[in-house]
């Protein structure tokens, strides 16, 4: 066969394979995912490089390159995710959100990736060492909008007062406009440690009520979606990763 021949031959199997290989490339999903911009160091805005970052974006983004799909974080107020989720605006939900029963009814989860309670937060002036509800009868508490400490505070407390963000919350306590706030522990604790409310503390000797585990957020119906995820966060699990994430974000 002549030179000419052969790469004329080499030139029409090329051009039969490379739209083949384009429509594999291009064929891994980008799935939206809900995250929070206050969530420190779960999800938080990184005004560096204007884009959410934090543990459980970091989990989600490696859980997809194992399951087989890209993400694209979009950031949303907390009490917005599951709307957004069942609304098909999102395609996930990767946040600081408790799975709870009520939120099972309207979403499917992820197996738990990460187990933690409320944070009680008070002034530094206030140096009691508060343990329970018990210690705090007659106080204005504050807690975020959307999470589950909203209603069991209601049922102690009987007025609460609702905040948007965790940030909102410790800024209340800092300037002495709120008695005590209950917040995610870590993400509480996280914002303390970098100096941002200097006036405000974490109880120690607080003892949470209000424990839970946080997975990612799968609308329901989406089945296989669901398993891919569970595998992705198995072998993450069995190999160091989450641990490796959870250490980076000082947890």
């Amino acid at each position: 066969m002549s030179l000419k021949r052969i790469c004329q031959t080499a030139l029409l199997a090329l051009t039969l394979v490379t739209p083949a290989l384009t429509g594999q490339a291009s064929a891994q999903q980008t799935l939206k995912v809900g995250s929070t911009p206050t969530g420190i160091p779960f999800t938080f805005l990184d005004t560096k490089t204007n884009s959410i970052q934090g543990i459980m974006v970091d989990i989600v983004t490696e859980a997809g390159k194992r399951a087989g799909f890209q993400v694209q974080v979009e950031p949303m107020q907390f009490s917005t995710l599951i709307a957004a989720l069942t609304s098909n605006k999102i395609d996930l939900i990767s946040a600081a959100m408790y799975i709870t029963p009520a939120r099972k009814e309207q979403i499917d989860f992820s197996d738990p990736i990460y187990t933690y309670g409320e944070g009680l937060i008070v002034s530094k002036k206030d140096t009691k060492d508060y343990t329970s509800f018990d210690d705090m009868k007659g106080y204005t508490v504050g807690a975020q909008v959307g999470t589950a400490y909203v209603e069991p505070l209601k049922k102690v407390f009987g007025d609460v007062k609702i905040y948007d963000t965790i940030p909102d919350i410790l800024r209340d306590v800092n300037a002495g406009r709120l008695q005590a706030g209950f917040a995610d522990y870590p993400i509480a604790a996280y914002n303390v440690q970098q100096g941002n409310f200097p006036d405000a503390r974490v109880v120690k000797s607080y003892k949470a009520t209000m424990a839970g585990s946080i997975g990612i957020g799968v609308r329901k119906g989406e089945a296989d979606l669901l398993k891919k995820i569970n595998t992705a966060l198995a072998s993450m699990e069995a190999d160091g990763t989450i641990k490796t994430i959870l250490t980076k974000w000082g947890l």
